[in-house]
């Protein structure tokens, strides 16, 4: 069996590997670390939650100098060494905490910038000086511009997700920090997908790539431990389904995916009310309070996170035995990448989507791109037998854990009473001035008659 030792890794990445229980590599890492370490340009493509990270985390450690190392004196005194490329928050933080993790006895500072967050504490930590910085391209343009970033001694460049990134548009900011880095610079470029854009985007700026893929085809883009089931379902009883697979016999932690912020919101809210722990994870919601839900999800101190797409490249979780896709995703890519939430690293686990009336010939398209056999969704309930059968719910389960709220009855105003003659109580009168306290109005006016405009006087009685 193949060890990180056996692949020329140092041994203080070793010793860091092994205390944290990554010994053995897998396929991507095998086979991208013999060349990424000598330095050549390469293209690693492999589905998600196979070990990216550290297939171009550990050659940008290694071709590191950290400060305490004598050759370091030759080097631009806190200037960033390696630069690496995410296309969201979320991933640069997942990154960045697995090459701290990997270099924890090299020395190396390792420096994570994106936007959402104050620019202080960013520019100081350039300012003292870092070796390797992971960021995404808003952020890290704007720092460049402010010259706080100095990229000009980049020996190394990873894009990391770089499908993603041409997806939210980064493409452009991602060309301009190419621009800002060394000519002799190496350049890793990881993807779970290649399209076209970033085909080019490799053929333009890398020379004379290596083209590493883990797969033989993008048939087997999903992961095989994953179990896969694909209901449809109504959209007012996808809630009651869900309380009840999260009392399934090997339920753990969840991830629900939505289409949008405010379907984020409202599921997370539904299951709270259920008595589940929830919490939402979306744009809409500040740095602060994103950071907080996804390190309380990792604590297992909430069981299930309800997200949009925004997250789905950047949540890497043991433990997370079920994802949802709560509607039919977009695409075969954005399928694939949702599900790899789940069955990481070797473990097994469950993908459930959830497929409306409406979304079925997309979901076809979705099917056949990637050769799937359920190209008929069952009509699914949360009473069917084959629902209860499939995800190893118990017999009688509801989907909630606690009461519905009783709803709070409000007191009607007493009814006025009417008199006699049809009128209310209420209704205007001297007697109800009087209880009232108030003076009972009297009036006192002239009257004149006039006949076509001349006073007429009254006649006498």
């Amino acid at each position: 069996m193949t060890t990180f030792r056996d692949l020329g890794v140092l041994p203080d990445i070793c010793d860091a590997l092994e205390r944290a229980g990554i010994t053995t590599p897998f396929a991507i890492q095998e086979m991208t670390l013999s060349v990424a370490l000598l330095g050549t340009d390469l293209i690693g493509q492999a589905r998600t939650g196979t070990g990216k990270t550290l297939a171009f985390g550990i050659p940008v450690l290694q071709r590191s100098i950290a400060p305490k190392d004598p050759a370091y004196a030759d080097l631009p005194q806190g200037k960033p060494q390696a630069l690496i490329v995410a296309p969201t928050r979320e991933l640069a933080l997942q990154v960045s905490g697995d090459l701290a993790l990997a270099s924890k006895d090299m020395g190396l500072r390792v420096l994570t910038v994106y936007g959402g967050v104050g620019y202080e504490p960013q520019l100081e930590a350039l300012d003292t000086g870092v070796d390797i910085v992971v960021g995404t391209p808003g952020r890290l343009i704007d720092l460049a511009n402010r010259r706080a970033l100095d990229l000009s001694h980049v020996h190394a460049l990873v894009l990391d997700e770089a499908d993603e990134m041409l997806d939210l548009g980064f493409l452009p900011d991602v060309i301009t920090l190419i621009s800002k880095t060394p000519e002799t610079r190496q350049t890793m470029l990881f993807s779970a997908t290649m399209p076209a854009a970033i085909v080019a985007l490799a053929r333009t700026h890398m020379r004379h790539p290596m083209n590493i893929r883990a797969e033989s085809s993008y048939e087997n883009a999903t992961v095989p431990a994953t179990a896969q089931f694909i209901y449809q379902a109504h959209d007012l009883d996808k809630p009651e389904i869900i309380g009840r697979v999260l009392q399934a016999e090997d339920a753990d932690k969840m991830i629900v995916f939505t289409r949008t912020k405010r379907q984020a919101q409202r599921v997370a809210e539904d299951l709270q009310e259920r008595g589940f722990k929830a919490s939402p994870l979306h744009g809409d919601m500040a740095q602060v309070a994103r950071e907080k839900a996804l390190a309380r999800f990792r604590e297992d101190k909430i069981q299930v996170l309800v997200c949009t797409d925004v997250a789905a490249r950047g949540i890497d979780v043991r433990g997370v035995s079920h994802v949802i896709n709560y509607t039919c995703p977009e695409d075969d890519k954005t399928y694939v990448h949702r599900i790899g939430r789940t069955g990481r690293a070797g473990a097994t686990g469950t993908a459930i989507t959830f497929v409306d009336w409406a979304d079925l010939h997309r979901w076809k398209m979705i099917n056949k791109a990637l050769d799937l056999p359920f190209d008929d969704p069952q009509e699914t309930y949360s009473t069917s037998e084959h629902l209860f059968h499939d995800q190893g719910i118990p017999a009688g389960t509801k989907g909630r854990v606690v009461d519905p709220a009783p709803v709070e009855k409000k007191e009607r105003a007493p009814r006025e009473r009417r008199s006699d003659s049809g009128r209310s109580d209420s209704g205007r009168s001297d007697s109800s001035s009087e209880k009232s306290g108030d003076a009972p109005r009297r009036r006192n006016r002239n009257r004149r008659r006039t006949r076509g405009g001349q006073t007429v006087e009254a006649p006498q009685a």
